[in-house]
């Protein structure tokens, strides 16, 4: 037996996330041996995932797994697994948005879908949530463009403009889009508070908390999180709560590190940017900081940005107090977060009974296709 076996990859930042794209039908059937490999592949377990292909950062260490879709309604089958970084494990319980903007160009330039020009309509079903996301890839000459004036916080430079629509996104996994069906709910902390939170799943569930409760100002940037452990520890403490709360696990130590994601809001205010940039008040509706696993997120995760903003339209929520009429008449919600601000599309309409549905959660981003090749895997892996 050789000593290694070749599978075929390519490295793609999708959004302000970068991943390794594997196709389904390069990798062992067998899950458990699967997950070995995609380990192998990161260089996972290890800090700066030196004998692999993994960033040494959860925005970095992400895989996606790629096959022709059977389903009348979807072109491509996607799974996306967040890799641990000093952890053994991969973790597919939530989708990531910023790695499925580059879904669509990686199907395009692997021939896995029929090109039309100028735009191709790439239809996605993301097993995670068992969700279909639409994304509208820009194509010329056969193969997806890259090269374009659109640009998104926290990536240098430009790109070209992949749209992304997350259909029927309410209720990704909990199949409700108010999990407990209560728009406010309440938390009770370990040294004794007791804070208010919404809980709401659209893309992914996540648990919001308005900054001020937890004596924060919502314009921490990841460094200050670093240098104050207790603003990580309460995050991931509501954030672990919230999940039993949602159903998704037994018990807070039981959670997924994934989902629910958790979330500090607060109302605009001028900030600076971890590259030095001044943001205004009046560029943005609300600011927001998240958790990318063990760390304050450089940005912001697409899903985690179409759910605030869902959670922004619903009244009574504790991020709907923050915001003004703007957001509710274009349906836009600028969050701002640590790179700069987002824009993110949504839609929420509230029925006679009382319950809201989520119609529209889209936005828009780039992607680039970084390297492509053969990835060295050690044969005992698949043994």
């Amino acid at each position: 037996m050789r000593e290694y076996q070749r599978i075929r990859a390519a490295v793609i930042r999708g959004g302000t996330s970068k991943g390794v794209f594997l196709l389904a039908s390069d990798l062992p059937a067998d899950p458990a041996v699967r997950d070995r490999v995609i380990l192998a592949i990161f260089g996972t377990p290890d800090q700066r995932q030196i004998n692999g292909l993994g960033g040494g950062d959860p925005l970095t260490s992400k895989v996606a797994i790629i096959a022709r879709s059977a389903r009348p309604d979807a072109d491509i089958d996607y799974t996306v697994g967040y890799v641990g970084v000093d952890k053994a494990v991969v973790d597919y319980e939530g989708n990531c948005g910023n790695i499925s903007q580059g879904v669509g160009p990686f199907a395009v330039d692997e021939g896995l879908v029929p090109v039309t020009e100028p735009i191709t309509l790439v239809r996605i079903f993301n097993t995670n949530t068992s969700k279909i996301i639409e994304a509208e890839v820009p194509v010329r000459d056969g193969k997806a463009l890259v090269e374009g004036d659109f640009v998104i916080p926290g990536v240098p430079g430009s790109g070209a403009k992949i749209v992304v629509n997350f259909v029927n996104s309410g209720g990704s996994k909990t199949g409700k889009l108010l999990p407990t069906g209560n728009v406010l709910d309440r938390i009770q902390l370990a040294d004794g508070r007791t804070v208010r939170v919404s809980l709401v799943d659209a893309g992914n569930p996540a648990v919001f908390v308005q900054a001020k409760e937890l004596g924060m100002t919502g314009r921490e940037l990841p460094a200050e999180a670093s240098a104050n452990p207790r603003i990580l520890a309460v995050m991931e403490e509501i954030r672990a709560k919230a999940g039993v709360m949602m159903k998704l696990a037994a018990s807070p130590e039981t959670a997924s590190p994934a989902i629910p994601k958790v979330a500090v809001v607060a109302a605009p205010q001028d900030y600076v940017t971890i590259t030095g940039k001044a943001v205004a008040a009046g560029e943005c509706d609300l600011l927001a900081r998240t958790k990318a696993f063990a760390v304050l997120h450089k940005a912001y995760a697409v899903t985690g940005g179409l759910c605030v903003g869902a959670a922004a339209l619903i009244e009574g929520s504790v991020v709907h107090e923050l915001v003004d009429s703007r957001i509710r008449d274009t349906g836009v919600a600028r969050v701002g977060h640590p790179s700069g601000v987002t824009p993110y599309l949504v839609t929420v309409v509230k029925h006679p009974s009382g319950e809201f549905e989520l119609t529209k959660s889209a936005m828009a981003g780039t992607a680039r296709r970084i390297m492509d090749g053969f990835v060295y895997v050690p044969s005992r892996v698949f043994v």
